[in-house]
């Protein structure tokens, strides 16, 4: 039985909030990423070293919550911070996408406290990456910073249950169901009804229109069992047997990539124009995601070479796709006539191609080639067969990888 130790780890994002938020009072900060990948377990370690000046409230209870909800929770911490001097004091709201009209409200009582030289410092925690960035940026321009946590590494899964590589290839990145890996039929189910049913219901569903939730539904499985292959919008609608349109499938595609469950890759031409109309290539965001929605098993994956390989392609892909979430990196692949380079990376005008090898030995295929002569990348990395391994590649950070 693996340890369960996510508790007592820290993850690296904690140290940066931990430093903005001793900084005099500048920004809101928003701390955003998918679930169960330990926000409210960030505020809970800083709430044991604040004390009673960090006051922290949830909105992902049954109880209706309004505007008024932040009001009252507002109210109370500024008598805290009035009463601690100049130190000030600290209000975390969770959930706060769950609170209609939360960003206008939270703007009035900002700079009520700006005005009035409050030293109140804003802790803000959401669970819908893609409706909290629009959310802040349509009511609060200039007035927040946007902390985002992604999955979890594999380096953070070893460290903090002991993963080794083919454990983290399978079961991912969720420290909540680390401790059932021994498990694995009980671990999908928590997989299934825990974090994907949640995560489109409350994440998805909920908070924004969706006309078709059953297409949408079908859309996740079909993401989940083709991670790493190139297919176009017009054949996903063949394989879901819909007669709905491309951009609503586009548009159900960016709603499920804004809740960190899987994103679609778009082919890299150097033009961002020409990139968007591009068919996607479909990648997870965390494989666990994938081996609970196949219903595939650990030994399956050791005995189906094919299988273990996407599984490899997904699991680098979601290592890339995590960082570029968080805003290091854009993240693409490449395919012309025949000629393939799984993923390209583009960091600060820099570009970098990346192919990966799931088998012992292999060689860059030729298709990479043929994009060096066609757009001259800085840097070209293989990942498994004769070049970096796969073990290596994963457990360091991107930036690692794409710095000059």
């Amino acid at each position: 039985m693996l340890s369960n130790n996510d508790t007592a780890y820290q993850r690296p994002q904690a140290a940066e909030l931990r430093r903005r938020l001793a900084e005099p009072r500048r920004f809101i900060q928003m701390v955003a990423g998918p679930r169960q990948v330990g926000k409210t377990t960030l505020v809970q370690q800083m709430i044991s070293e604040a004390g009673p000046d960090l006051r922290y409230a949830s909105a992902d209870e049954p109880v209706l919550r309004g505007p008024e909800w932040i009001e009252q929770q507002w109210e109370t911490a500024r008598f805290t911070a009035k009463e601690a001097g100049t130190d000030g004091a600290i209000l975390a709201l969770d959930e706060i996408q769950k609170i209609p009209g939360w960003s206008e409200t939270v703007k009035r009582l900002w700079d009520e406290d700006t005005r009035n030289s409050l030293p109140l410092r804003i802790v803000l925690l959401g669970s819908a990456p893609l409706l909290i960035a629009r959310g802040m940026t349509e009511s609060l321009a200039g007035r927040f910073e946007l902390l985002h946590l992604p999955h979890w590494s594999f380096a953070e899964m070893r460290e903090a249950f002991g993963f080794d590589l083919d454990t983290y290839l399978y079961f991912g990145g969720y420290p909540g169901a680390a401790s059932l890996v021994d498990e694995p039929d009980r671990w999908r189910r928590y997989i299934a009804d825990s974090l994907i049913e949640t995560s489109i219901s409350r994440d998805v569903l909920l908070l924004t229109r969706v006309d078709k939730p059953a297409l949408l539904r079908r859309l996740f499985d079909l993401a989940c069992h083709y991670s790493g292959q190139i297919l176009s919008y017009t054949k996903m609608l063949g394989q879901l047997q819909d007669a709905g349109n491309t951009t609503t499938l586009a548009h159900y595609l960016d709603l499920l990539a804004g809740a960190g469950m899987v994103t679609g890759l778009q082919k890299f031409t150097g033009d961002v124009a020409r990139s968007r109309g591009s068919s996607p290539k479909l990648q997870v965001l965390n494989t666990a995601l994938m081996s609970a929605s196949t219903g595939t098993s650990p030994a399956d994956v050791r005995s189906d070479r094919e299988y273990r390989g996407r599984l490899v392609e997904s699991a680098v892909g979601a290592h890339l796709a995590n960082a570029a979430a968080c805003g290091e990196c854009e993240l693409f692949y490449w395919r012309e006539r025949g000629a393939e380079v799984d993923f390209v990376v583009r960091a600060q005008r820099r570009v970098i191609a990346i192919e990966v090898k799931s088998a012992a030995k292999g060689r860059l295929k030729p298709g990479a080639a043929e994009f060096i002569d066609s757009f001259r990348p800085h840097r070209t990395v293989l990942v498994g067969g004769d070049g970096i391994a796969l073990e290596d590649f994963l457990f360091k950070p991107v930036s690692y990888w794409i710095q000059p």
